[in-house]
């Protein structure tokens, strides 16, 4: 998946996506955004247009 056409993205399943990368590849956002090479203020914008917000403690969205 590239998370690169995110804008595109439908946001529940961008929300999915993204979690589920940083829990099994990348542990944190800031890693899977440098690797990705996307702008974290968008990606997190986008998502809290569809009701999520990043928690990082938890390290997901929710």
């Amino acid at each position: 998946m590239n998370l690169k056409q995110f804008e595109t993205m439908d946001p529940v399943m961008l929300m999915s996506i993204v979690n589920m990368k940083i829990r099994d590849e990348f542990g944190d956002l800031d890693s899977l955004i440098r690797f990705y090479e996307i702008d974290k203020d968008q990606l997190v914008a986008k998502l809290a247009g569809a009701g999520f917000d990043y928690l990082p403690d938890a390290r997901q969205f929710r």
